[in-house]
């Protein structure tokens, strides 16, 4: 199974120090995907040129959108799962990934698992922006699983490619990591599942309205 990591960040520069702390986090969890026989890509906001102004994936006329665009909703639509890696701002989401995100819509996500990561150079680990994800990524429809990921401090756990330094309980921390990412492959396969049986038909997803979600009047 195919999964999209997301990095929340693209603040490459000091201060802070040391810079870009999520792309750490998420090579380790790519890592962890890997040893489960999952076939991680990593998606790093630095190297997507996204068009300015905003204009977002969906609003372009079949096949005009702009190359680095057209290419990320691919591999979006074709994934079975997400990892959306986040430092928290404001206690909310980064506004890289809900930038990033918002260039697409919900028919490409949807009836697909996601996993809250979330990070910090301090104490707290990003978790307060995890209560915003959970919201966010819902209504993108990849609903995410109940175990989540939080790195306090992850300067002094994970080095710069994502191993462990020496003095972290290496086999603690794969054990935490993995509650969260066993429970997003389990999910993800029961979804592929569901998708390739035929079995029931996928409802339709959000495509073109607003006024789809509302009720009969």
């Amino acid at each position: 199974m195919k999964f999209l990591v997301f990095i929340g960040s693209e603040r490459d520069s000091t201060p802070p120090r040391p810079a870009r702390l999520g792309k750490r986090v998420a090579a380790a969890c790519v890592d962890r995907l890997r040893t489960q026989g999952a076939e991680p890509i990593l998606v790093d906001p630095l190297k997507i040129h996204l068009p300015s102004p905003f204009k977002p994936h969906f609003s372009y006329a079949r096949g005009k959108a702009p190359e680095q665009l057209e290419a990320l909703a691919n591999q979006i639509a074709s994934a079975d799962g997400y990892v959306m890696v986040s430092p928290e701002y404001n206690h909310s989401m980064s506004p890289t990934l809900a930038h990033l995100l918002n260039h697409f819509g919900s028919s490409l996500f949807s009836y697909k698992p996601s996993a809250i990561v979330t990070y910090s150079a301090g104490q707290w680990g990003g978790a307060r922006a995890a209560v915003n994800m959970r919201t966010f990524l819902a209504e993108l429809g990849c609903l995410p699983v109940s175990a989540m990921i939080h790195v306090p401090k992850a300067q002094e756990v994970l080095d710069e490619d994502g191993t462990y330094l020496d003095a972290v309980d290496a086999a603690q921390w794969d054990g935490y990591l993995d509650r969260t990412l066993h429970q997003l492959v389990w999910w993800a396969d029961a979804a592929q599942h569901q998708r390739l049986s035929g079995e029931a038909k996928q409802p339709d997803a959000f495509t073109k309205a607003p006024s789809q979600r509302n009720a009969p009047s």
